[in-house]
C-alpha cells in the first residue's frame, strides 16, 4: 500500500515562503515520477510542478514558474515543493501525487497519477 503525507502548510504572509514535503511510503520513490497539485475554494484542481523519478529536470505550470521550486530527495523517500513570493491567490489545498514510472514525458494530467495525498493547506495573508 503506497501512502503520501503532506507537510508543511500554514498562514503566510504575502511575499512569504512555505516549503511543502511529502513522504511516500510503501514502496520506494524512484517506482514514481511525483507532482504537486492544488486546489483553491471554488476551483479546479491545478497541476503546479512535475520531476521525474530521476531528479533531472523539472516541469513548472505557468503561474508558479520563477516562485516554486520541486525537488526530491530519494534516500529520504520525500518530494519537496519550496514556494517563495507567495501571493493570496496561492491559497488553496495543496497535493502532491505520484505517477508510475511506466509514465513517459511530463505527467500533467492529474489521471495519470496514481497515489494521492490527502492534502494541506496554505493561507496566504495580504
Amino acid at each position: 500500500q503506497v501512502q503520501l503525507v503532506e507537510s508543511g502548510g500554514g498562514l503566510v504572509q504575502a511575499g512569504g515562503s512555505l516549503r511543502l514535503s511529502c513522504v511516500v511510503s510503501g514502496r520506494t520513490l524512484t517506482n514514481y515520477h511525483m507532482g504537486w497539485f492544488r486546489r483553491a475554494p471554488g476551483k479546479e484542481r491545478e497541476f503546479l510542478a512535475f520531476i521525474p523519478w530521476h531528479g533531472n529536470g523539472s516541469y513548472y505550470a505557468e503561474s508558479v514558474k520563477g516562485r516554486f521550486t520541486i525537488s526530491r530527495d530519494n534516500a529520504k523517500n520525500t518530494a519537496y515543493l519550496q514556494m517563495d513570493s507567495l501571493k493570496p491567490e496561492d491559497t488553496a489545498d495543496y497535493y502532491c501525487a505520484a505517477a508510475s514510472i511506466i509514465r513517459v514525458g511530463v505527467v500533467r494530467s492529474s489521471g495519470q497519477y496514481d497515489y494521492w495525498g490527502r492534502g494541506t493547506q496554505v493561507t496566504v495573508s495580504s
